[in-house]
């Protein structure tokens, strides 16, 4: 009886206690690779952190940014709070603000995505045109209009330099179209009147590099210009050599990289107390059961003459 009882007790403070998680939004885009030229695929490869890569299609046949093309996906992202979503610190609530990445130097650092995440831990940035090879954006999210017909990639970065940042583990290829030769479109700069265009990447280096002052900060990179004095780190890119094709699409849609991950909003509100009367609903839930218990032993005592 007592175990059964700890058992009903532990059900009762998890339900009380487990907040939700983050999902693609199904009502947004489809998966898979977009069927034609119209609209953009996005890939997200939670590489390191665990998952598969999710590829899904965002079938706006109208000009559009970068982050447009992985909102309108269906994926959910979180920016920082210094920038908002200029810079994308989460995807699918991954890295969340309760699970420790493995950073060298900083093995138990967790992301609160209040300022430009660390150079050894970001979501990188990048795009190709059908067939070609993934290339690393020059623009930040809200800076640069998605290529029609093309991929928008989003892979993270866990330890790496400029040199070895991991590209997508999904071919930029739509399946139907392996034959087609690769023509390369250049990154379409969005007409945003913008000054603060910004790469999602920090600086060039093997540690993290911190920018201090009024231009965002900690970790991003000035775009190039009379008024930023240093040009910008070389774009680091991946091998343009034979590239596999492109898988079933079947393959990549299951969901794997965070689903069962804590909610930072809920994580969020226990923490400023917002939240706070969920633990106390637990506790009192869980003496409400002891006391039961209790009381039904003792009856059962009295009954047997003990």
């Amino acid at each position: 009886m007592r175990k059964v009882f700890g058992v009903v007790a532990a059900v009762f403070l998890i339900a009380a206690t487990a907040p939700s998680a983050y999902a693609v939004d199904q009502g947004k885009g489809y998966p898979g690779f977009c069927k034609d030229a119209t609209g953009v695929t996005v890939v997200v490869d939670f590489q390191q952190l665990g998952g598969t890569a999710i590829v899904r299609c965002n079938p706006q046949a109208t000009r559009g940014t970068g982050l447009d093309a992985i909102k309108g996906a269906g994926f959910q992202i979180a920016g920082v709070q210094r920038w908002g979503e200029s810079f994308v610190c989460r995807v699918e609530n991954r890295p969340s603000a309760t699970e420790n990445v493995p950073m060298k130097g900083r093995e138990n650092y967790r992301e609160q995505c209040v300022d430009t995440p660390p150079a050894q831990a970001y979501w990188s940035y990048w795009h190709a045109s059908n067939n070609c090879a993934w290339d690393y954006s020059q623009w930040g999210v809200k800076n640069r209009d998605f290529i029609p017909g093309g991929f928008e990639g989003w892979s993270f970065s866990l330890n790496a330099t400029a040199q070895s940042n991991p590209v997508p583990r999904v071919s930029a290829v739509r399946p139907g179209t392996e034959s087609q030769p690769c023509v390369p479109r250049e990154e379409a700069k969005p007409a945003t009147g913008d000054p603060g265009e910004r790469q999602q990447r920090p600086p060039a280096g093997d540690g993290p590099q911190q920018t201090v002052g009024a231009e965002p900060g900690a970790g991003e990179v000035p775009a190039a210009g009379p008024s930023s004095g240093t040009l910008p780190p070389p774009k680091p890119r991946p091998s343009a050599s034979a590239r596999p094709k492109a898988q079933d699409p079947s393959s990549n849609v299951a969901f794997t990289g965070g689903e069962n991950a804590e909610d930072v909003n809920a994580v969020i509100e226990r923490e400023s107390g917002a939240g706070g009367w969920a633990p106390w609903a637990a506790v009192a839930a869980v003496l409400a059961l002891c006391v039961a218990g209790f009381l039904m032993a003792r009856r059962r005592k009295r009954a047997q003459g003990v």
